[in-house]
C-alpha cells in the first residue's frame, strides 16, 4: 500500500512538473514555436505543389508572389528586394544609377519604347536623343514588343552601347553611340528670384545629398537680393530623414530636435537634432506642400511649422511617417522593413493611414479627422497629426477629364513632337506661350486623329435617366431631361474652346522642356500657380506674417 501510494506521489509530481514544464514552454516560447509551425507549414506546401500540382510551377514565382503578399498585408513600404533587385533599391536609397538619362515610356500602339524625357546634362541629351525619338535597336537587337528596355538601357557607369532611333519627320533610321553616366536625378531644378525679392526652391527629393544643393541655392539667392523664400516640397515623395534634419538646420539654431524615431527595438529608436549654426534665422520663409508630399518632405515641413519657423501653404500632406531600413537577406536579398515611426517636434506623428487595422475587407483609409489628435506649436498653435495640415489652405486644381484623355492618347505629346521639327528654337519659359494659331493648329490635329473622350457627366446622366425610367418619374422630368441632355452633348469644338486655359498650359509645359528641360517645365507651371500666389501674398504682409506664426490670442 505505501509503495502504492509512493508510486502515485511519484507519478503525480511527473505530471505537475512536465505540465509547468509544458506550460512554460509554451508561454515562453510560444511566438517562436508558431513562427516556426507555420514556416514548417509554408515549406511544405511549396513543396507538395511542386511535386503534385497539375503544371510545373516556378519556384522564384510562386514563393515572390508569396513573400509580396505577405510584406504588403503589413504596409507598402516594407519590400523585398532579391539579387538580381539590388539596383533598384540602390537607386532608391542614392537617388542615382547607371543609364542614359532619360524617362522612357513603352507604346502599345507602336510596340515600341519611346524617348519620352532626357534630362539636361545626362547622356540621352548630350548625344543628341530627343521626345519622341522611337527606340529600334540596341546592339543590333530588335527592341519590338520589348517592355523591359529600361534594364537593356541601365548598366555598369562607363560602358556604352549602340542605339538606334526612328525620329519622326527624318527619313533614315539614326544611330547614336550612348556611354552610360552615374545618373543623378536633379535634386534642385529650379531656383531662382521672382518678383518683390522673394527667392524659391524647389526641391524634388531627399535621396542622395541635396541638402549640400540647396545650401549653394540658398547663398546664391542670397547674394541676389532675396528678402524671403519659397521651398517648393510639392511632390517630394522623400528619401533620407538626415538631409531633412540638415535643411531643417539652415533655419533653426543649433540644438533643436527636428525627429524622434521610435520603434519596438532599442536600435530602431533615435533621436535627430540640429547640430550646425544655422544659416539664416529670419527671413521668412513659406514652404509649398500637397498630397504628393510624403515622409522626410513632412519632417521638414512639420519641423519648420512646429517650430512657428515656415507658413505651410497648399494641401494637406500624404501623411507618411514610417521608417524603413535595409536588411540583409540570404543569397544576395534585402529586406526594406518598416522598424519604426517618426515624430517631430511638437510630439505628433504624421502617419495617417493606420495599416494595422484594416476594414473587414483588407482594404485602409486615412485617419479621419475626427480622430486626429491635437498638439501645440512652440508658440502654442494647434496642429494636427495625420499628415501636416497646411496654415493656408489651397483648393486643389481640378484638370478638366478632356485633359486626361488628350495627354493619355498622346496628342498633346506628339504635337510638341511635331512643334519641335518646325521651330529650332523658342523663347524663354519666361516669355514663350502657346499663340492661337498654335492652338488652332492642335485642335485640327485632334480631330484628325477621331479623338473619342469619356465624358462622366453624361455616363451620370444616362444612369439616371434609366433609373427615373424605371421609378416611374421619366414622365413628369422628361423636359428637365431634355434640357440637361443638350448641355451635356459631346461637343469637340466646344470643349477645346472652354477648356483652352488649361489645354494650352499642357501644351506650352511639354514644348518648354524639349528645349529648356524641367527647369523650363517648372518656369512655365510657376506662372499660373495658385499656392505660389498665395505664398508671395504671405511673405509681402510681413504683419500677417508675424500674425500666422505667433501665439493665438486668449478669448475672454
Amino acid at each position: 500500500m505505501k509503495r502504492f501510494l509512493k508510486m502515485r506521489w511519484i507519478t503525480a509530481s511527473v505530471l505537475v512538473v512536465g505540465a509547468v514544464v509544458f506550460f512554460s514552454f509554451k508561454s515562453g516560447d510560444s511566438r517562436n514555436f508558431q513562427i516556426a509551425k507555420n514556416l514548417d507549414i509554408f515549406n511544405s506546401i511549396v513543396k507538395e505543389l511542386d511535386m503534385f500540382y497539375v503544371d510545373t510551377l516556378d519556384p522564384n514565382k510562386t514563393v515572390r508572389e508569396g513573400i509580396d503578399a505577405m510584406l504588403y498585408s503589413l504596409d507598402p513600404y516594407t519590400e523585398y528586394y532579391p539579387e538580381e533587385d539590388r539596383s533598384e533599391l540602390e537607386q532608391m536609397l542614392k537617388g542615382s544609377y547607371g543609364g542614359i538619362g532619360s524617362i522612357i515610356r513603352y507604346e502599345p500602339k507602336l510596340k515600341r519604347t519611346v524617348i519620352v524625357e532626357p534630362y539636361e546634362n545626362m547622356p540621352a541629351a548630350e548625344v543628341g536623343l530627343k521626345a519622341g525619338d522611337i527606340l529600334l535597336e540596341i546592339d543590333g537587337k530588335d527592341l519590338a514588343g520589348n517592355t523591359d528596355v529600361s534594364k537593356m538601357l541601365r548598366g555598369q557607369v562607363g560602358t556604352s552601347f549602340q542605339l538606334k532611333v526612328e525620329r519622326p519627320g527624318e527619313e533614315k533610321p539614326l544611330d547614336f553611340t550612348v556611354v552610360r553616366k552615374s545618373i543623378q536625378l536633379p535634386f534642385i531644378p529650379y531656383y531662382g528670384k521672382l518678383d518683390n525679392n522673394v527667392g524659391y526652391i524647389s526641391l524634388s527629393t531627399f535621396s542622395g545629398n541635396p541638402s549640400k544643393e540647396f545650401k549653394k541655392a540658398f547663398l546664391d539667392l542670397k547674394k541676389q537680393g532675396i528678402t524671403s523664400l519659397v521651398i517648393d516640397l510639392r511632390n517630394n515623395g522623400g528619401g533620407l530623414l538626415e538631409e531633412a534634419v540638415e535643411i531643417a538646420n539652415f533655419f533653426l539654431p543649433r540644438g533643436k530636435m527636428i525627429v524622434t524615431t521610435k520603434g519596438k527595438i532599442k536600435q530602431a529608436s533615435n533621436s535627430y537634432k540640429t547640430l550646425r549654426e544655422p544659416l539664416d534665422l529670419d527671413i521668412p520663409v513659406a514652404v509649398l506642400v500637397n498630397s504628393g508630399t510624403a515622409s522626410a518632405s513632412e519632417i521638414l515641413a512639420g519641423a519648420l511649422q512646429d517650430y512657428d519657423r515656415a507658413v505651410i501653404v497648399g494641401n494637406r500632406t500624404f501623411g507618411k511617417g514610417l521608417v524603413q531600413v535595409p536588411r540583409t537577406l540570404p543569397y544576395g536579398g534585402t529586406m526594406k522593413v518598416t522598424t519604426s515611426k517618426y515624430y517631430i517636434p511638437s510630439g505628433r506623428c504624421v502617419q495617417a493611414i493606420d495599416y494595422k487595422h484594416r476594414n473587414p475587407d483588407g482594404s485602409v483609409g486615412r485617419i479621419p479627422d475626427s480622430l486626429t489628435t491635437v498638439f501645440h506649436t512652440a508658440a502654442g498653435r494647434e496642429v494636427r497629426d495625420g499628415g501636416v495640415t497646411p496654415d493656408v489652405a489651397v483648393e486643389q486644381e481640378k484638370l478638366p477629364n478632356i485633359l486626361f484623355y488628350l495627354v493619355n492618347d498622346n496628342l498633346i505629346f506628339n504635337y510638341a513632337t511635331q512643334y519641335c521639327q518646325k521651330h529650332p528654337t523658342i523663347a524663354s519659359p519666361e516669355n514663350f506661350e502657346v499663340t492661337d494659331a498654335d492652338y488652332a493648329e492642335f485642335k485640327e490635329m485632334v480631330k484628325k486623329a477621331d479623338f473619342k473622350y469619356d465624358q462622366q457627366s453624361e455616363k451620370i446622366l444616362k444612369s439616371l435617366k434609366e433609373m427615373a425610367e424605371f421609378e416611374g418619374y421619366m414622365k413628369d422630368a422628361s423636359d428637365e431631361f431634355k434640357a440637361l441632355e443638350q448641355k451635356l452633348t459631346h461637343n469637340l469644338d466646344r470643349d477645346l474652346d472652354y477648356f483652352s486655359k488649361d489645354i494650352k498650359n499642357m501644351i506650352a509645359q511639354d514644348i518648354i522642356k524639349r528645349y529648356y528641360f524641367q527647369r523650363g517645365g517648372i518656369i512655365q507651371q510657376l506662372k499660373d500657380d495658385d499656392s505660389l500666389n498665395e505664398a508671395v501674398k504671405v511673405l509681402g504682409d510681413s504683419a500677417k506674417y508675424k500674425e500666422m506664426l505667433s501665439a493665438p490670442l486668449a478669448k475672454n
